[in-house]
């Protein structure tokens, strides 16, 4: 298919060359702008789903609330309050 295009392409290889990266420019803007548009409604890259970490129960009207599930606490080995700084001298090899 792209020997049979170069082939149809006139003027030489600098018309062949330019046609080409026409006929690229074209492709990618007939994609960017009509085939990606037409799609994206299609495509679950929206569809984000975020749990909580306690099961959903079923028929469960009750508002959600800011708090945190009991059990969720996120306990961390280090202190997050204070960096370290780092040592001024290197050690010795």
């Amino acid at each position: 298919m792209y020997a049979f295009i170069w082939r149809k392409l006139p003027f030489g290889l600098a018309g062949k060359l330019a046609g080409s990266v026409l006929l690229l420019a074209a492709t990618v803007a007939l994609l960017w702008y009509v085939a990606f548009p037409w799609a994206e409604p299609l495509l679950p890259f929206d569809d984000v789903q975020v749990e909580s970490g306690v099961p959903a129960e079923s028929g469960n009207d009750a508002p959600v609330t800011g708090e945190t599930p009991a059990g969720d606490e996120h306990d961390l080995p280090y202190d997050t309050d204070q960096n370290n700084p780092v040592p001024s001298s290197s050690p010795s090899r």
